[in-house]
């Protein structure tokens, strides 16, 4: 089994510019080397079910898109919130829909946090370094 013990972020983004953008923007605030991405929902919650996921690991969130390939993520929130190994984890909604219904949706699956991404490369930039810092410095977590 693989150990989640060096991850603190989990990234589920099958846009390979935004997932660069995204790595770019948090090793800024030096978290980039702590993150593992995935393209997609399943890979994802394969990783997840193969580890092991421990109460006081190291893992602090999962930023996940909405529109992915081979699975939505929306049922891919809907698993890792479903599952009582992963539920505590929280998960950033990271995406480009605006869609009442998404966010809705979303709230009601348990996300714990819902951003649009920004079009302008330098606002993307800042959106997901105060994530960072908010989740990796600011937030307290369950332990």
């Amino acid at each position: 089994m693989e150990n989640l013990a060096d991850i603190e972020i989990i990234l589920i983004e099958d846009n390979p510019f935004d997932a660069e953008l995204t790595l770019r923007s948090l090793q800024k605030i030096g978290l980039a080397g702590q993150v593992k991405v995935f393209p997609d929902g399943v890979e994802a919650l394969q990783f997840l079910a193969a580890a092991v996921v421990e109460p006081r690991g190291r893992l602090k969130a999962i930023f996940l898109d909405l529109k992915l390939p081979k699975m939505s993520g929306l049922e891919v929130l809907g698993q890792i919130k479903g599952d009582r190994r992963t539920r505590m984890i929280p998960v950033v909604m990271l995406t480009s829909s605006q869609e009442e219904s998404d966010i809705l949706e979303s709230y009601r699956l348990g996300v714990n946090s819902y951003m649009v991404k920004p079009v302008d490369y330098d606002e993307f930039s800042q959106v997901v370094e105060d994530l960072g810092v908010y989740w990796w410095l600011r937030n307290k977590a369950v332990v």
